[in-house]
């Protein structure tokens, strides 16, 4: 067991330890450390790697107090992934995003690696969430310039004419789920900042014809209701410095059994194709309320049968 002393100087302790020490007792569980406070001075033991690396972090936060700064658990996980630049994490403002399954990693690593990564899976796996967080992470750092999220309106039992409203409400509702994942990640004032000056953008599938999009990155949402010319025409519009993600499920599409779906042709079109990623998840990734998991493989089970 290896110890090591560290004083708090400059500023109050509590501010480092927090409320009830919270701040104390999320630092022993993500170091994987032992941390006794008396006063102003720490006593940090365990593995040395582990200890050394605690005191580089918890001097970092000391500084950051000492220039007027606030420190809350979010903060130190924002250091601690941040500055050791953790495999897998992502990092934004006011949240850090963690893959929870082994395929989620897996996910994350091909959208970091490829310049179209295309994820299928049934609700609940994670697809758009990690994808859109991906993209936001791109922007902060600079990697691209703008974001771009689409999704086909497809009419699942309802005509768009008979709507009220127009052409934009009545689309709207298709695009709501790329909405909520937007803002949970940014501020609000952000957000509407990046709209407003076309930083981000959230629109239907058929906006994209006729462009060439650099230095961005794509999302394309519920791919498994594109027709094949659709699929054609947003796998295209990638230009110079730009990435692509494409996520769906397979197994609700609302198309017309005329018409075949874009994302089930895209696996044997682009199969092998140097730059392009498959990545397939399945109910073990579902991260909703357990009984969805359940749901989900009850409906394969079903599926599956009828099939037979």
């Amino acid at each position: 067991m290896f110890e090591q002393s560290i004083t708090i100087k400059n500023i109050s302790p509590m501010a480092l330890l927090g409320v009830k020490d919270e701040n104390l007792a999320f630092l022993e569980e993500h170091l994987g450390i032992r941390i006794t406070a008396r006063g102003p001075k720490l006593t940090i033991r365990g593995h040395k790697d582990r200890v050394n690396k605690s005191i580089s972090l918890i001097e970092e936060l000391i500084k950051v107090l000492g220039n007027g700064g606030q420190l809350t658990t979010k903060d130190i996980e924002y250091y601690l992934y941040a500055k050791n630049k953790k495999q897998n994490i992502i990092v934004l403002p006011d949240k850090v995003i963690k893959p929870r399954t082994a395929n989620q990693t897996k996910y994350l690593e091909a959208i970091e690696k490829h310049v179209i990564t295309i994820a299928i899976g049934p609700a609940g796996t994670g697809k758009t969430y990690l994808a859109v967080a991906s993209a936001i992470s791109a922007l902060l750092s600079g990697e691209v310039a703008r974001i771009i999220l689409a999704r086909p309106a497809v009419e699942a039992g309802e005509s768009l004419g008979f709507l009220p409203g127009d052409y934009e409400e009545k689309v709207k509702p298709y695009l709501r789920p790329l909405y909520d994942a937007i803002y949970e990640m940014l501020p609000q004032k952000k957000i509407h900042n990046y709209m407003d000056n076309g930083i981000i953008e959230i629109a239907p599938l058929a906006f994209m014809r006729g462009r060439n999009l650099k230095d961005s990155f794509i999302i394309l949402d519920e791919a498994q209701n594109t027709t094949h010319i659709q699929m054609k025409m947003f796998i295209t519009r990638m230009g110079e410095g730009s990435r692509s993600v494409v996520t769906g499920d397979i197994t609700q599409i609302d198309l017309p059994p005329s018409k075949s779906s874009g994302l089930v042709e895209i696996q044997s079109i682009l199969k092998g194709i140097e730059g392009v990623s498959f990545m397939y998840l399945t109910a073990f990734d579902v991260v909703r309320h357990p009984v969805v998991e359940k749901i989900v493989r009850a409906y394969k089970k079903y599926e599956d049968g009828k099939d037979k």
